[in-house]
């Protein structure tokens, strides 16, 4: 584990012989650190062989995802992204703690746009009102990411 800033962490897992990697990042809940994410997303993407097509979009779902999860964040919460990577998909859940807990219209523009980037998206919320988006996008041309 590895602080920058104060309170910027980067957890690296490899669970041996799992054949996926994760990676964690904790930052501050305020636009001004949007751009780690991005830049997070879009190296861990190309660590994959996404097209640089795909990866502008993960890096766009991202910030998208993100953007919608700030305006419910409590004052002073941390916004935690894990990136999962298998040999062909990238798994991104963005979450954070919420004033009210409530998750995300699926009926919005915002939530299609989302999903037209992201490829499959969810949402989810905890006990504790976290609200979670995941984002989950397989490579083109894997054998189950072809329909995307």
């Amino acid at each position: 584990m590895a602080e920058v800033g104060g309170t910027t962490q980067v957890e690296p897992v490899s669970p041996s012989g799992s054949g996926r990697d994760v990676v964690v990042l904790r930052l501050p809940a305020a636009g001004a650190y949007l751009s780690v994410l991005r830049t997070a997303t879009a190296s861990l993407a190309s660590r994959l062989d996404f097209t640089i097509d795909d990866i502008e979009d993960l890096r766009i779902a991202v910030d998208e995802a993100c953007a919608m999860l700030l305006t419910q964040a409590l004052p002073g919460a941390d916004l935690e992204c894990s990136f999962e990577l298998t040999a062909d998909a990238i798994r991104i859940d963005v979450s954070v703690l919420t004033l009210d807990g409530e998750e995300p219209s699926r009926d919005t523009f915002a939530w299609t746009v989302l999903a037209a980037l992201a490829g499959e998206v969810d949402s989810s919320v905890d006990a504790d009102d976290r609200v979670t988006l995941t984002l989950h996008k397989r490579r083109a041309g894997s054998l189950d990411g072809a329909a995307l």
